[in-house]
């Protein structure tokens, strides 16, 4: 029953925003919406209180025997990238209601609330911006300077709030870093080969890489292509395309640390093909779990924009659009995801993330633990993203031993045995 109404909850979510091409749900659309209504509709059926708060984030709250107790969280995000999966964060948000499915046909009564969390704004593909729900949950997203930030459309991030029914000038009232929480608990797929190649049930999650972002324009001169010599060009294309590989070559050096960078955006202007390019903007994103590895690629960079600019005679103009710190989950919560695999009989192993997740925001604010499921061969952000039910089924009780593990207690800060 349960691994049916796990499949059923998948498509039905997965219906909103699907195409040929991948699933597209990208933050603070309609598409995105129509999600967050279905969340609240699943959820007010199993009895829940459902709120939005001022960051776009729903959240859906099942009462405790004492609701002055500290809430045990659980979630994850349904917004997806361009042409996305249909299992990255959609996962953990099933997962979650199935928690609280199991937990109502068992008629069992927790003694602190649970809340399950739909995050908003996960993905940075709209935006250049990640986790902005969780950031902001978390009291760490600041909406000053980014406010004018547009998508592809030239909708800026300020007018995506307000057609979303949210004001971004209010985003920090979503803030809960003053609040108690007991913990958070977040499932989500791999995005990597490692559980699939080991043969492994669960991946019990040590520490979250976070990312550095970049937007970086080059100015150069629009001339005519057939007519403008080579050396008399100032071309930004090709000042841009010298920043990109001496961004791989930073990544490369630090390869050691488990540090990746990559260009994932890039557009020229005028674009046409018979004109030589005078503007070219790029995003980079650097990631991994040692910050001063992070620090030397970027110095890296910026070394290789001065000289690309002396170099080519081209203006270039770097903004930092996040610098994010990163996570160490603390090891109480660790050790008990691992005590709760060996009563289960799961497999697992110890892994850090390269991704960065919600999970790592609300570790700032309260005890975190991340949950991993095999993907097949690793592939995430694509159509073909695929994990099994089977392998959902097994995250599925895991959670609920180890939610339960923390709810039930009726110490307020008691750490689970």
């Amino acid at each position: 029953m349960s691994i049916r109404r796990i499949e059923q909850t998948l498509h039905q979510f997965n219906k909103i925003g699907y195409s040929e091409d991948g699933m597209n749900r990208l933050a603070y659309t309609k598409s995105e919406r129509k999600a967050k209504e279905l969340f609240k509709e699943l959820c007010e059926s199993e009895n829940l209180r459902v709120r939005m708060d001022h960051a776009g984030n729903m959240i859906a709250r099942r009462e405790g025997v004492n609701p002055t107790l500290p809430p045990v969280l659980t979630g994850s995000h349904l917004d997806t990238v361009i042409n996305g999966g249909k299992y990255d964060g959609t996962v953990g948000v099933v997962a979650a209601i199935e928690l609280i499915r199991r937990l109502n046909e068992q008629q069992i009564q927790t003694n602190h609330p649970i809340e399950i969390i739909s995050f908003a704004a996960e993905e940075s593909s709209r935006f250049g911006l990640a986790t902005i729900g969780s950031k902001s949950m978390a009291g760490n997203f600041k909406p000053r300077n980014v406010e004018n930030l547009k998508d592809k459309n030239g909708i800026n991030l300020e007018d995506a709030f307000f057609h979303a029914g949210l004001n971004l000038s209010q985003v920090e009232e979503a803030s809960r870093k003053n609040e108690t929480i007991k913990a958070f608990f977040e499932v989500h797929i791999e995005q990597g080969p490692v559980l699939e190649r080991e043969q492994l049930d669960i991946g019990v999650v040590t520490g979250i890489a976070a990312p550095t972002r970049l937007k970086v324009t080059v100015k150069g001169k629009a001339s005519h292509s057939g007519t403008t010599p080579m050396d008399f060009r100032n071309d930004a294309f090709l000042g841009a395309s010298e920043i990109g590989l001496a961004v791989e070559r930073a990544a490369k050096a630090e390869a050691d640390n488990g540090t990746v960078a990559t260009v994932g955006d890039c557009t020229i202007a005028p674009g046409a093909m018979n004109v030589v390019p005078d503007t070219a903007e790029m995003k980079i994103d650097i990631r991994s779990v040692d910050m001063e590895s992070k620090q030397k690629v970027m110095k890296y960079v910026k070394d290789a924009i001065k000289n690309v600019e002396r170099k080519r005679g081209l203006s270039v103009h770097s903004e930092l659009l996040t610098n994010d710190e990163p996570v160490i989950l603390k090891q109480h919560v660790t050790s008990s995801i691992l005590q709760t695999c060996e009563q289960l009989s799961v497999s697992y192993r110890e892994m850090a993330s390269g991704a960065g997740h919600d999970a790592m925001n609300m570790a700032r604010i309260c005890p975190t633990g991340l949950i991993f499921i095999p993907c097949r061969n690793g592939l995430s952000h694509h159509k073909d993203e695929f994990s099994s039910l089977d392998a959902i089924g097994i995250a599925c009780d895991v959670l609920e031993k180890e939610v339960l593990k923390w709810a039930l207690s009726a110490n307020r800060n008691a750490i689970p045995k």
